[in-house]
Parts: C-alpha cells; structure tokens; sequence
C-alpha cells in the first residue's frame, strides 16, 4: 500500500485542502469538532478509489476528480457520525467518537454538516455533476434502507444471505460505487468503463463489508473494537450465516441465543462459528468477489493505474482493521 499512497499522494493532498476547506467555520465547537474528526480519520479508500478509477480512464485526476472524491470522503464521514448516534458508538478507531464527548445532538448536526459540504463539492462539478448528484442521492437513500433493513433484521433475528447481501450492498458497496463512478465519469469513461467501475467497487464494497464481519468475530481491544459486537446488536453477518447452513440442526437455537443475547450467549456463538468453519465461508465468499472484482478491470487499459487498483483489491482481503 505504500507504493499505492505515494502514486496517489499528491492527488489525496489536494483532496485533503479541499475537504479542509470544506469544513472552515467561524464557529469555535464546529471548528474544534471537524478537528477532532479530521485528525482520525480512517483508511481513505473511497476518495483513492476515485482518484484510481480516473487516472485508469484517462491517465490522470482532474479538478472534478478531487472534488467528487472529497464529496466521498465527507460523505461517508456524516454517515459515520450518524451510526455512532444510532448505534450509542463510544469510540471508532480507537479513539472517542463525537457522541460520547459532547452527546448525541451535536454528532447527528456535525454529520449534517459534513453531508452538505460533500453535496457542495458535487456541484462545483463541471462534467456531468447533475448526473454524479443523482448517483450519491440514491446511495444515500441505499444507506437509510439498508439501516432500516438492518434492524428490522435484528429484532426479527431472521436475517438470510439474502437480506445480508442487501444490507451490505446498501450500507457500504454502494458508497463504494458512488466513488468510483464520480472518478471515471470525471474522467470522461465509455460506457463499457462506467458499467466496469460499477461492478469492480460494488465487488470491492461487498468484499470490504464482509471483512469487517470476520474481523468482528476476532476483535481488537486497542482499536475500540471487542469481539462480537455485531453479535451485541444482534446482528447476523456472514460467519454466522456459513456456521448455521453446515450444521441447519442448530439454527433454530442459535437465533434463539441471539433474541436473548448476553455475554455468555456471545461466547456461545463465537465459539460455534469457529467450530463449524464460519470464518472460511466467509472468507471464501470474499475472496469471490475479490476475484470479480479484479476481472472487471479488463476493461482499462494496462498501466500503474491498473494494477494499483488490483492491489487496493487484495489490501481488502489481506487487512486485520
């Protein structure tokens, strides 16, 4: 990834300024609270997927380019600070989220705040910025529903694969997608392009999802994430879903532990998807995609561009946070 980052550092610095710019504010709290976010913020994927995707049509980022990945990253930041809200979230990525320091209603204003910036930055767009509007307007709406989705999942405790792959599609591919089709439409892509960005980051986004699913059943106290904390909210994510369909006898009593959830219950389960191989099935499953994910790329050219996307694909699989 190191390589990747230095390919695309000058590209991401100017993101950077942009998004900074972005959140000035004459009003002390919001200053000091866009700090506090800016200061942590996570991986970047979706803004380097933008930068990527555009220098893989046409050899390089443009202005529209940062600024539909800047709009990704404010974006996908709001709704990060609405899901702590949602979820009562007290730290993300090891450190104190919004909500826990000042409360509930200055992190869903902040996460406000950051959504109109990112919509902002999609405006300014000279190519097409109407028709990139339109595509983060539905992944926004894909972002309510799959939360709603998700919870009608987990007090029902009926979750398929079926209703898993929505939730996941909605609430984190299709960010994924957004990004990437604000990169190559920025960069003037043919048809066959666009439909080919779509498939590689709605495989990507899945693959993304499903790997944070697996890294949820291991934990990392250092990183503000215990084990099971999917299993706290009573979700049911791929591991599970693969433990139960190699042994079904025992699927009615796992959702039932799940209704009635407790720390005893968590371990319970754990421990029954690593014995019944969950973990692989998952795995496998995410490796699939992956590998869809990299055939699509045929449709751009060969260059650093391409293969830096390939390796963006296998640093998914390979991550641990």
């Amino acid at each position: 990834m190191k390589e990747l980052k230095a390919f695309i550092k000058n590209d991401m610095d100017k993101v950077a300024a942009l998004i900074e710019e972005s959140l000035l504010s004459d009003i002390d709290l919001l200053s000091r609270c866009n700090r506090h976010v800016l200061d942590h913020c996570g991986k970047q994927v979706r803004p380097m997927l933008t930068i990527l995707m555009a220098c893989a049509t046409c050899g390089k980022a443009n202005a529209d380019t940062l600024r539909y990945a800047a709009a990704a990253e404010l974006i996908h930041n709001a709704t990060l600070m609405h899901d702590d809200v949602a979820d009562s979230s007290i730290s993300r990525r090891g450190v104190a989220t919004v909500s826990s320091l000042l409360g509930p209603r200055p992190s869903v204003l902040l996460g406000d705040f950051w959504l109109v910036k990112g919509i902002a930055r999609i405006l300014e767009g000279e190519r097409e910025s109407a028709r990139v509007m339109n595509i983060f307007g539905k992944t926004l709406s894909d972002l309510a529903e799959g939360e709603m989705l998700q919870l009608e999942m987990a007090r029902s405790g009926a979750t398929t694969e079926k209703e898993y792959y929505r939730i996941i599609y909605d609430k984190t591919a299709s960010l994924f997608v957004a990004s990437a089709l604000g990169g190559v439409i920025s960069a003037g892509a043919s048809q066959e392009q666009e439909k080919a960005a779509e498939e590689f980051a709605s495989c990507i986004g899945i693959a993304f999802q499903i790997k944070d699913d697996i890294l949820d059943y291991m934990g990392d106290e250092a990183l503000g994430k215990p084990a099971g904390q999917d299993l706290r909210e009573k979700k049911i994510t791929l591991p599970l879903l693969g433990a139960m369909k190699s042994e079904p006898a025992s699927e009615p009593a796992v959702r039932e532990w799940l209704r009635d959830i407790g720390p005893d219950k968590i371990e319970k389960i754990r421990s029954f998807v690593f014995e019944k191989d969950g973990i692989r099935y998952a795995k496998e499953a995410m490796n699939d995609y992956l590998c869809k994910a990299v055939a699509a790329l045929e449709a751009f050219p060969d260059g650093r561009s391409k293969s830096f996307l390939k390796m963006l694909a296998a640093y998914i699989g390979e991550r641990n946070y």
